[in-house]
């Protein structure tokens, strides 16, 4: 199986990994105030995440970085299990992270013929 990045990919890809390191930082103090989590494990989790997305982000000129990029999406909707809220809003990135590859390589497809 060939995966090719295309500069589309890598745009969108990294704008979905960006938005979504915003909210896995807002994270933290959510599950602070209102989840009750210690603050070690709510700073470790939330912040851990963002950083993993901007290193996921930043690795989308090679294919193994969508592979790292997936593993985030996992990460982030495991981060359920300490806000709640996460199941869904993991899922969503989930979702647009998918279509984000889908679709750039389509249109890319298109347009290179």
């Amino acid at each position: 199986m060939n995966f090719e990045v295309t500069p589309g990919m890598r745009r969108l890809g990294s704008t979905v990994l960006g938005m979504e390191a915003i909210v896995a930082a807002l994270v933290t103090p959510v599950a602070i105030r209102v989840s009750g989590v210690q603050p070690w494990l709510a700073v470790t989790v939330g912040i851990g995440l963002a950083v993993l997305c901007v290193v996921a982000a930043g690795l989308l000129k090679r294919p193994y970085g969508y592979v790292v990029g997936s593993v985030v999406h996992v990460l982030a909707i495991c981060t359920g299990f300490v806000v709640p809220t996460m199941f869904f809003l993991g899922t969503i990135f989930a979702a647009l992270w998918i279509t984000a590859i889908l679709v750039a390589r389509r249109v890319e497809g298109a347009t290179s013929r």
